[in-house]
């Protein structure tokens, strides 16, 4: 089978623009005026806000979206600066919201990446990433013309920093409290709002309070890591083995040492070097850590390390968010939540989009959202609270009786095409398509099998023709899928 390295994908985002019929984006779009218009607060404009802004507005509600930044993006926003507590613990620190590295691509193609009824594919501005698998800068610019599209950031009060959210009424209504730094004032100047909605609707993204391993030493958690040129030299331990583990591992390699990666997801006894590297290898999980700076893995090796990198990932947090106990976060569950959105006592004037992770994203934001619009309006129906609560209570005792940690409570894998397609059929809209499931699973192999190329080579030709075909329903002009160069 063919190859196609760093092949350019010739189609111009300009002829996505002319959307066709309304009912064609949106199955509810020929509906009548909904049951219910509800004044709703969304938290964040990230990826996940502008889906549900979008879909709030598109079902007929009032929507106000509330962003600390100047812009929108969320996680996407990339900023070189990193936070003066290398490991992220501090709570009174200063704190930058993104993890983004300098070098981060996607890893996932882009066919697979956007929003269903707005494909992510090249454009003709030759300021663009072309590329499959675009770096992040490519991503922020996509979510900016998805926004401009649908004119979503007319509805985004940007730099306000949402520092309460509470239940009055009986439940029924939120107060929702912001500050916004005054023009022209010093840092301690602010203007504070106090506003009544409906519903809220979570979208604050959960890349930004760290989770860490506690051990002594010389630390830093990837999310401030930015370039590799601060390891060179050193003996580096990297602690984990997800995507960003990867990246990171095989960059600061071209610099370190050695780089020593420490998985709790292989056997006991293993060390592997790894392929195509003569200074990187595969341990097991730490058993023990020495103030000398030594590291002894459950393997055995024991190695002195200049640095350990925490590769482990995030913490769910809502600093803001009061609900008298209902709603908690233990062990990195938030819960209780029906289908990861709706606590059943709060349903459905509280909602969250986006916690379920090791998925593709966008598309999932859009069919919670869906969902969540529907039932705000009335529309959609949802079950008794006593029904979701046993739903919910099923769901725990199942990821119990198959021995997967709290922790792994909203990481939702496999199950993430039947989990969109429940949605979509609460909806009455289309479910995940069958191609971008298929060149989701061909590009994970790739990652695991090729790491260092897989962005860059692939064969998934045949999938890719279908996803542009699949295109074709969004635009007023057919194109041709592919340009083989």
């Amino acid at each position: 089978m063919l190859k196609y390295t760093n092949q350019i994908i010739q189609f111009s985002l300009s002829s996505i623009l002319p959307m066709i019929l309304p009912a064609v984006l949106n199955p509810f779009a020929t509906m009548s005026t909904p049951l219910h218009s509800r004044h709703v607060a969304v938290i964040g404009a990230g990826a996940a806000g502008l889906a549900a802004a979008r879909e709030l507005r598109r079902e007929g509600h009032e929507v106000v979206v509330f962003e600390r930044q100047s812009q929108i993006g969320g996680t996407w926003v990339y900023d070189h600066q990193v936070e003066p507590d290398p490991l992220s613990l501090n709570p009174t620190r200063s704190i930058i919201h993104t993890s983004l590295y300098s070098s981060l691509r996607t890893n996932l193609p882009r066919e697979v990446m956007g929003f269903r009824d707005y494909p992510f594919v090249p454009t003709n501005d030759e300021t663009r990433d072309p590329r499959r698998y675009p770096g992040h800068r490519e991503v922020l610019l996509y979510l900016k013309d998805f926004a401009k599209e649908f004119e979503l950031e007319d509805m985004v009060r940007f730099e306000t920093d949402v520092i309460y959210v509470g239940l009055v009424e009986d439940c029924k209504k939120w107060s929702v409290k912001s500050k916004k730094k005054k023009r022209g004032g010093d840092d301690c100047e602010f203007d504070f709002d106090d506003e009544i909605y409906d519903a809220v609707v979570i979208c604050n993204g959960h890349y930004t309070e760290t989770r860490v391993a506690e051990i002594p030493g010389k630390q830093i958690h990837s999310h401030n890591y930015r370039v590799p040129e601060s390891f060179r030299d050193q003996v580096v331990v990297l602690i984990g083995s997800a995507a960003s583990a990867t990246d990171i591992s095989m960059e600061i390699a071209g610099v370190a040492k050695e780089v020593h990666i420490a998985s709790r997801s292989v056997a006991a006894e293993t060390y592997e070097e790894r392929p195509g590297y003569d200074n990187m290898w595969l341990n097991s999980m730490i058993e023990s850590l020495h103030q000398d700076g030594s590291v002894v893995f459950r393997n055995g090796r024991i190695v002195l390390a200049d640095v350990i990198l925490h590769c482990t990932g995030y913490k769910y947090s809502f600093p803001f968010l009061e609900t008298n106990g209902i709603v908690t976060v233990d062990d990195n569950r938030v819960g209780p939540l029906y289908k990861h959105v709706f606590p059943p006592v709060l349903a459905p004037h509280l909602s969250f989009v986006g916690l379920p992770w090791k998925v593709v994203p966008f598309p999932m934001f859009e069919f919670q959202s869906k969902w969540i619009a529907g039932v705000l309006s009335g529309r959609v129906p949802l079950p008794l609270q006593e029904e979701m609560k046993d739903d919910i209570e099923a769901f725990y005792l199942s990821l119990e009786v198959s021995n997967i940690p709290k922790r792994y409570t909203h990481r939702v894998g496999e199950s993430q095409y039947e989990y969109d397609n429940w949605l979509a059929a609460q909806c009455g809209c289309e479910g995940f398509e069958e191609w971008r499931k298929q060149m989701y699973c061909v590009s994970s192999d790739g990652r695991h099998l090729r790491p260092s190329t897989y962005r860059d080579e692939w064969e998934d030709d045949s999938l890719t023709a279908e996803a542009y075909r699949d295109f074709s329903k969004y635009t007023s002009t057919p194109f041709q899928s592919l340009n083989k160069l």
